[in-house]
């Protein structure tokens, strides 16, 4: 054992910079591996983007914030690239549209490997001699691949879902992660919603919440500041698939009282009548279709659905504030990881009474997403990373199934517009006491 005095296991900052770096990169072609050419270049709707985009976009980060920016005499493996791989960066110039990312059937999905490799030699290469700025754009590029990982995954599910063949991602024995028991929830028929769910009692009174400057933020995760919190609980737990599916036979659909206006329209306008992904009992998952879980939480819903479930519950969304008080005190580093079927519910606790706020599906919260008091972007292109997205959508809390371990933390803020549900989005329940 290492005397205190002893700095033999110190971990040099830079080589674990180094270590995670490459680890990252890795993690984004192993999880492509199974795809085609084909199944790497399609784009099943506007929101999603193909798998060999992400590949491509996210060495087109570092290539360009860090190599052509810090690194002197640094030449872009193609010019062309930064006009197909710009995502909405307007500092960066003109792009190609988003919705046309799927005609990208050049380049191949062998060549973005190729250009993945240059730059990551580049940047292993170049990071001894980086300066500080530097090294901080490739910690925020780390987490900027991390985020597209998991998009990746949901776009790649949501394009397979639309093949009547059912392909798989995986096969239905592979497990990305360690296994994870599952446990029944039962509800009578007649009972209370409210009533299949355990109740904690939150924070009360003025809390901190933002990131506290330990370790990575992104810049929307600040600054700290004290916010006042009445009396209020949250369930023990995320809502289930069998308790989504009592919502639906209780007619949830087709009761206009339960929902907002826009919600109630959205459903109209677009027949909306399960979750997606749900088929005649069935589910479709990474490994193709499967019977749903009852005990499994509920994903793939919209804003709208989960604020008109709570409403059917007799309860509300919990606030972004209420959520980040109560995980405040929880381990983001356990919970479920990938499994190729999606989500399930782990067995023991993740926190005081609280079970899987990380790790299992995005929680929404009623919050709108935008800026804390005193934020203000960064200068330069990376200050559009969040903060001009800081309208119309609300925050979802904890991370999912699918969002790389490590990534997750209580500060962490996600944000989508209230219609969108392709991402792995569940909720869990509050009231006011």
């Amino acid at each position: 054992m290492a005397s205190r005095t002893d700095t033999s296991t110190r971990i040099d900052p830079l080589d674990e910079l180094a270590r995670r770096f490459a680890a990252t990169r890795r993690l984004s072609l192993d999880l492509v591996a199974t795809l085609s050419d084909a199944d790497a270049s399609a784009q099943s709707m506007p929101d999603a983007s193909p798998a060999k985009w992400h590949l491509a976009h996210t060495s087109w980060f570092f290539e360009s914030f860090v190599l052509r920016d810090h690194l002197p005499g640094y030449r872009a493996f193609d010019d062309r690239f930064a006009f197909l791989f710009n995502s909405y960066y307007e500092a960066e110039g003109p792009r190609h549209a988003r919705p046309r990312r799927g005609l990208l059937t050049r380049p191949s999905l062998d060549e973005i490997r190729v250009w993945r490799a240059h730059v990551d030699v580049a940047v292993q290469s170049a990071l001894p001699a980086l300066p500080p700025a530097a090294l901080a754009l490739v910690e925020l590029g780390i987490h900027h691949e991390q985020q597209h990982q998991e998009l990746l995954l949901t776009d790649i599910k949501h394009l397979f879902a639309q093949n009547p063949l059912g392909p798989a991602v995986w096969p239905r024995e592979t497990t990305i992660a360690s296994e994870v028991a599952q446990f029944s929830v039962a509800l009578a028929p007649d009972a209370d919603p409210a009533e299949a769910f355990q109740w904690i009692r939150g924070a009360e009174g003025v809390v901190a919440i933002g990131h506290d400057g330990d370790g990575f933020a992104f810049d929307c995760e600040g600054p700290r500041f004290s916010a006042l919190l009445t009396p209020h609980a949250l369930a023990s737990r995320p809502v289930s698939n069998g308790e989504w599916r009592q919502f639906v036979d209780d007619g949830g659909y087709h009761t206009p009282s339960l929902w907002l206006s826009d919600g109630w329209a959205w459903v109209q306008a677009e027949g909306v009548e399960a979750p997606a992904y749900w088929r005649e009992g069935h589910i479709f998952t990474l490994s193709g279709w499967r019977e749903i879980d009852p005990a499994a939480p509920v994903t793939h819903i919209s804003l709208y659905e989960a604020d008109a479930f709570a409403s059917w519950a007799g309860a509300r969304l919990p606030t972004e504030q209420e959520w980040e008080a109560a995980a405040a005190a929880c381990d983001p580093h356990g919970g479920q990881q990938l499994d190729a079927a999606g989500p399930v519910q782990p067995a023991a606790a993740a926190g005081p009474g609280l079970e899987q706020m990380f790790g299992g599906v995005w929680e929404w919260t009623g919050s709108a997403y935008r800026p804390y008091p005193g934020f203000r972007a960064a200068s330069g292109a990376v200050g559009e990373y969040n903060g001009k997205f800081m309208s119309g959508q609300f925050v979802l809390r904890g991370g999912s199934c699918a969002t790389p371990r490590g990534h997750m933390r209580a500060s962490y803020r996600n944000f989508f517009y209230p219609h969108q549900r392709w991402q792995f989005t569940g909720l869990r329940l509050a009231k006011d006491l």
